[in-house]
């Protein structure tokens, strides 16, 4: 009795073993898989010497593989500066810019990033209220493409949420890109947000 219980546990043993190493190496069901789709974004708020900065910048995407995002985002960017000039004086900005992102994990902790981004920029000067000039608005376009890398706090093949910081610039460096200084270099952009899994799989 004891012989044929000890085989049993030993055959049962072997069987899950089996089993779970079979399931590992089953390949990924195939076409849309809605625990694959996320959201999420970065917020930013800064005070500094007569200068304001706010900026959001959702996105909504999807997990080609565990190697792979893809996504669609809009940023949103105003800025304010007094003094800019003269004494007195503002200078607000106000940034839009619609565009898409791919990131490459190579390690599930560390991403490749690489976005484009098309902004439209609006500009109002407002000079002294002593000058008696009036405001002076400007459009203006440009198109970025930012590139880097980042940290991710959490991502693992079940899509689960975490938190990312990155450092991004723009190689593009077109003359009205907001990401560029006045003698066109390519300034450090970082951001820190939020990863959301809409449909999060149980995992390990």
């Amino acid at each position: 009795m004891k012989k044929i219980l000890l085989a049993a546990f030993l055959f049962g043993m072997t069987y899950g073993s089996f089993a779970q190493k079979f399931a590992d190496e089953q390949p990924e069901e195939k076409g849309f898989k809605k625990q694959n789709l996320f959201t999420g974004g970065s917020l930013n708020l800064s005070f500094g010497n007569q200068t304001t900065a706010l900026g959001l910048s959702p996105y909504f995407g999807y997990s080609i593989n565990k190697y792979v995002d893809v996504a669609a985002t809009l940023g949103w960017n105003y800025i304010s500066q007094r003094d800019n000039i003269y004494n007195g004086d503002k200078l607000r900005q106000t940034i839009l810019g619609p565009g898409a992102f791919v990131r490459l994990y190579p390690v599930k902790f560390l991403f490749a990033h690489a976005q484009y981004e098309h902004n439209f920029i609006r500009y109002k000067y407002i000079p002294p209220s002593t000058s008696g000039q009036p405001s002076e608005v400007t459009h203006l376009n440009a198109n970025s493409l930012l590139v880097g890398g980042g940290f991710a706090s959490g991502r693992d093949n079940y899509n689960k949420s975490f938190y990312y910081i990155s450092v991004l610039w723009d190689v593009g460096k077109e003359s009205n890109s907001p990401y560029v200084d006045n003698l066109n270099r390519a300034v450090p952009l970082i951001r820190a947000g939020y990863n959301i899994a809409l449909f999060q799989r149980s995992g390990k």
